[in-house]
Formats: structure tokens, sequence, C-alpha cells
């Protein structure tokens, strides 16, 4: 036997390398969980939790559902793998027709994958193959804007825009450009909802149109409301004006709703919520409620007619992965929709959104707290960094949080909030008490 397995070492010489993780430093001090139920996680000495963050802005429905673990029980024991290359298995299709159910008008299918980062390079081939499906390959280029999240795999790195994930691995894939990001701290501090000002921001799309021409540009990728570098909401009439352009211009717009996806913002979707609609949609997180890994790209029947063209006995699209709609998956998703279903989730935040909204605010005026933007059942609370130390501050403010019993998110000096579509009022006035407790310790 392993020597390692018959002597378990220590967690600071553990094999496991963290992800997105200062390892040398979780490892010496530790925050562990061990079991999770409805709002809350628990660690291994039985402290409660109260989860703020829905995982990792997956688990809409709550921790441990037992509509969810039930179909993930019968599944796995029925049915552990089939493959969906030139075979197929009846769950796949059950859900993709379920899906299709609830989102929104056009988009008439689905393809799988097993995340967000996979979603996004899914829906970048999918652009660029559609275009030249249409004798239009000269359109190669992608554009994505700056401070845009897309995943880490190289398409989405290379479209997303934050500095951290792409300065390590050299020059990215080629023919990318940005438009610049929608944060406006001069004119939109502290706005409630949507900013007033901005919408021109939309525009920046033109200068790139006119440095590259529009006739080498597929697809512009941005999230609707841009959630892991911060919580920035669009500006009223923003997405509207990205829409009008990319149509102007023959573009493809791709929405990255991994996060706002399922019912963040009280409705199914961004798209509803916006009124906006995108020619892809990408989706992940709470597809699945996060219990198996699993992600989604919504294509409209226009597109998708484009690739059904040629010998029936040809294949139209040459991607895929070995889990796409994996059936375990398919499985938990089928039971999370009508979780979701059973309880009115899609919209519930809808009823929350403005006790959320009022206690987010109630924050302005502490110590170091620089700006405060909502929407939905999401917040960014901004704080001021140290000179000398940016993230620090922001990070002892998760650290001491989560030792009170409350679970927060931070990105660099910024707090993120996204808690599961089934809290109550009185949680959500927990999170901000306590938050707004540890924020006046900070120095």
């Amino acid at each position: 036997m392993n020597d390692r397995l018959r002597n378990p070492v220590s967690l600071e010489e553990s094999a496991f390398w963290m992800p997105f993780t200062a390892n040398r430093q979780f490892k010496k001090a530790p925050r562990m969980l061990a079991r999770a139920e409805g709002m809350y996680y628990y660690t291994p000495e039985g402290r409660e939790v109260l989860d703020g963050t829905s995982g990792l802005w997956c688990v809409n429905a709550g921790h441990c559902r037992p509509k969810i673990v039930a179909a993930l029980q019968r599944q796995v024991a029925q049915m552990d793998f089939a493959p969906t290359f030139q075979m197929g298995h009846p769950l796949a299709f059950e859900f993709a027709e379920k899906l299709i159910g609830v989102t929104p008008k056009g988009f008439k299918h689905v393809f799988f994958t097993n995340s967000g980062s996979e979603s996004v390079d899914s829906a970048l081939k999918i652009a660029l193959a559609w275009h030249r499906a249409r004798g239009d390959a000269g359109r190669f280029r992608l554009i994505g804007r700056e401070r845009g999240y897309h995943g880490v795999n190289f398409g989405g790195i290379s479209v997303g825009g934050i500095a951290s994930n792409r300065k390590h691995f050299g020059p990215m894939v080629g023919g990318v450009d940005h438009i610049r990001h929608t944060h406006d701290p001069l004119r939109n501090t502290f706005a409630r909802g949507q900013p007033q000002h901005g919408a021109e921001f939309a525009d920046d799309l033109e200068r790139l149109v006119s440095l590259h021409d529009a006739s080498t540009i597929g697809a512009v990728i941005v999230e609707p409301v841009a959630g892991s570098t911060g919580v920035l909401v669009p500006p009223k009439g923003y997405l509207e004006r990205l829409r009008e352009l990319c149509t102007k211009h023959g573009i493809l717009l791709i929405f990255d709703e991994v996060i706002t996806g399922f019912g963040r913002l009280g409705k199914p979707f961004a798209t509803d919520y916006f009124g906006v609609t995108p020619d892809l949609i990408v989706t992940a997180k709470g597809i699945t409620n996060g219990t198996v890994p699993m992600g989604a790209v919504f294509v409209r029947d226009e597109i998708f007619q484009a690739f059904m063209q040629g010998p029936e006995n040809s294949i139209e699209f040459f991607h895929g992965y070995t889990y796409s709609g994996h059936p375990v998956a398919c499985a938990a998703a089928i039971a999370t929709l009508e979780t979701y279903a059973d309880e009115g989730l899609l919209t519930r935040a809808a009823s929350l959104a403005k006790h959320f909204e009022d206690c987010a605010h109630a924050l302005k005026g502490l110590p170091h707290v620089i700006d405060v933007r909502n929407l939905g059942l999401m917040a960014g609370i901004e704080l001021a960094p140290r000179p000398d130390a940016p993230g620090k501050r922001a990070f002892e403010a998760f650290v001491k949080c989560f030792e009170q019993g409350v679970l927060i998110r931070v990105t660099a000096d910024i707090i993120a909030l996204s808690p599961p579509l089934i809290v109550e009022n009185p949680q959500i006035d927990r999170i901000f008490e306590t938050l707004s407790s540890v924020l006046r310790t900070l120095e």
C-alpha cells in the first residue's frame, strides 16, 4: 500500500493543488466544509455557516435538495455512463426538451457541455463555424470586453478581460480584441440596480469595427451582468445598444449567462430580465444546482439550421466532449428544473430583490466602503484597497465572516454576495449584519 495512504499526510503536505487559492496560506489555516443542507454549510466540527454565495454562484435551489439527490441515486444505479457520439440515451433528449421549455423565445436547440468554460469555448466555435457554413469564413475575429470573465479555457481567457487570468499564459487565441468595460465610478457610484449613465460605452464596438472592419468580426461575447469581476451592472440602454450594433454589422451576440441564468435576477435568464435577445446563450452552474458538472449553449433555430445542410450522414459540427449530455448530469438537471418549478425559484428573486438591495446599500458610509452595486440577488461591495496590500482588506473580511458563520466571496477588494434563491429575509438580514459588523473591525 502507498505510504501516503497508510499514513495520511498533513494538509500542508497534501497532494491537492487547489484552484484559484493561495495554497500555502490555506493549508496553514484551512476553512473546511463537511456537509450542507438548505441554506447552510457545516464545518467538520459541526459549526453552521450560512451560504451567502450559492456555493460558487451555482447552488440556486439550496443544498442537498431531496428530489435532486434521489434522481442522482436512481440514475447512477441504472446507467452510469452512455456516449453521445453517434449514440444516444433518452435522458439527454428529454432534458433538452424540458430545458427549451424555460429558455427565452427563439432558442430551440441545446449543445451540452460540462462547465461554463466549455460552454464559452463551444459558443465561440459555433459562432465561427456558423459564419463559415454560410460562406462567410472571413469573419474569424472574436470580441470580448475588459473585465469580462468567461471561464479559464484558452478561448475564455482570450475573450475575457481579467489580467490575472491572462498574464501567465502567453499570447492567447489570435484574432481577439476587447471593448471597454462599463464601470464608471465617477457617475454611477452607489447606483441601485442599473446605472443611469453609460449606454454610450456600447459604441466602443464601432471603434473596433473601424479598426478591423466588420467583415472580419464573427461574434461579441459579454456577461449581461459581469459577475466574477465584482458585479458590474449594465447601464440602462447599454445591452440594447450593443444588440443594435451587432445586428447592424452582421455580428453574432453571445450572452454569457453562467451566473445570471436560472433565476438570479428574478427572471429565468438575464435575456428575459433585460428584454434583449442574443444569438447564443452560454449556461452552466445552476443548470444542475451545482450537484454534477454540466453546461449548455442555447442556440437560435436559424443558427442551428445553417449547419443542417449537406449529406445526412456527414457530421455537421466537429466538436463535443466525452461527457456531453452525461446521463447522471441529465438526471440531476431534470430534477433541478422540477425543483425550480415546484417552488417558483426562477422568479422568486424578484420578490426578495428590494429588501436585498436595501440591506446592501445600508453598508454605504461604513469604513472603507467606496461603492455598492446590485441587481436581483447579486451584490458587489467594493472596498478601498490598502496602498501596500491590494486585496488584503477584502480577504480579511472574507475570513472574519466565515469565522462568524457567513460565507461571502471576494475578488480583489470587492465582496460579492449571491445567496441561494430559497433565502428568506431574516437570512438576508444576517448576511448583511455580519458583513456590517466585520467591516467595522477592518483597518
